[in-house]
């Protein structure tokens, strides 16, 4: 079985930011809330101290999360790709007479809203390979829709 993320060079840098970030400060906040909530008194009826045990667990397991994620990391180079749509090209394409730039990225990175669509995704696995001038129509839960590669960047 491959246990390997793929990830762009920015989604890496991302989640080891966000991992840096809540060892730094999420999980000391987390801890720091939860003595405060302990110091409170009865912890039967102490609902501050039950919010900051659940927030506390949140935080520790997003940090193993991601940990786990870095560790199984596969960093995508696209540097010495050709001319095709891969894992972390960027592109131009028009969609219903609009263009847009669309990113094709790692499952953990997809952000539809600003034209980051997963590798793994029905959009993303049917821009994959494509070359500019490619017309590719997709059927998506709306209908169908066609993407017509512009360029690549």
């Amino acid at each position: 079985m491959n246990n390997k993320v793929q990830l762009t060079k920015t989604g890496f840098e991302k989640l080891q930011s966000d991992l840096n970030s809540l060892k730094k400060t999420g999980l000391p906040e987390a801890i720091n809330r939860l003595q405060k909530a302990r110091s409170m008194g009865d912890l039967k009826e102490n609902s501050e101290y039950s919010a900051a045990k659940e927030n506390l667990a949140f935080v520790e397991n997003r940090v193993a999360e991601l940990e786990q994620m870095i560790q199984q990391a596969e960093v995508i180079d696209i540097a010495n790709d050709n001319n095709t749509i891969s894992l972390g090209k960027k592109f131009i394409a028009i969609i219903n007479r609009e263009e847009k730039t669309i990113t094709i990225v790692g499952e953990y990175e997809a952000d539809p809203v600003n034209g980051k669509y997963s590798v793994t995704s029905p959009i993303g696995k049917a821009l994959l390979g494509k070359k500019v001038g490619d017309s590719v129509e997709i059927n998506i839960p709306a209908g169908k829709i066609t993407y017509k590669i512009v360029s690549l960047q």
